[in-house]
């Protein structure tokens, strides 16, 4: 289409180049959003198998004590030392399990009624829990033997009653 006139290229109707804009990084695209959500729920879940392997790790530690104190009592059979180990045990597994604050100044019937309220019975106040609370200090002739092994079941009941209360109640020992 020649008119016979010289081209002219400010005639020609064109605008200048125009750029898109640039690409924003929020909101994120779909796939961002899905990854950020797995993320979240994969550490929820690994948080939660980490709680389940501690608690099963320290009922385990504390029943392997319970063990040791029982097959001492067997070889030595000595009542004093094995009363004494046993109210050590529960004493710090309850220290571990429940806030220092409710646990650590019990003492006598306090302690008794305590372990009682964890044990939901009166085995400790009134049955063979109550000699924890003078066997250790008197001469290991002066205590029937008869009491200890009923006193090795209350107290493995015990610490796994406590061992599941703790960590109901004190979330953050999880």
């Amino acid at each position: 289409m020649n008119t016979g006139k010289p081209f002219n290229p400010t005639d020609l109707p064109l605008r200048d180049i125009h750029l898109p804009e640039p690409v924003s990084w929020w909101p994120p695209a779909p796939g961002w959003w899905i990854l950020f959500a797995v993320i979240i729920i994969a550490l929820a879940v690994s948080g939660w198998l980490y709680r389940r392997w501690r608690q099963r790790r320290i009922l385990r530690e504390l029943e392997s004590q319970l063990d040791a104190i029982k097959n001492d009592y067997q070889q030595h059979h000595d009542s004093a030392k094995t009363v004494s180990q046993l109210s050590v045990l529960l004493r710090r597994a309850c220290i571990s399990l429940f806030p220092r604050k409710d646990v650590a100044g019990l003492t006598g019937e306090r302690w008794l009624a305590f372990l009682d309220n964890i044990s939901n019975s009166h085995d400790y106040s009134a049955g063979a829990g109550k000699l924890l609370l003078d066997a250790p200090y008197k001469p290991a002739e002066a205590i029937d033997e008869k009491q200890i092994t009923p006193l090795f079941s209350l107290v493995g009941r015990t610490l796994q009653q406590a061992y599941r209360q703790g960590f109901i109640h004190n979330g953050q020992r999880a």
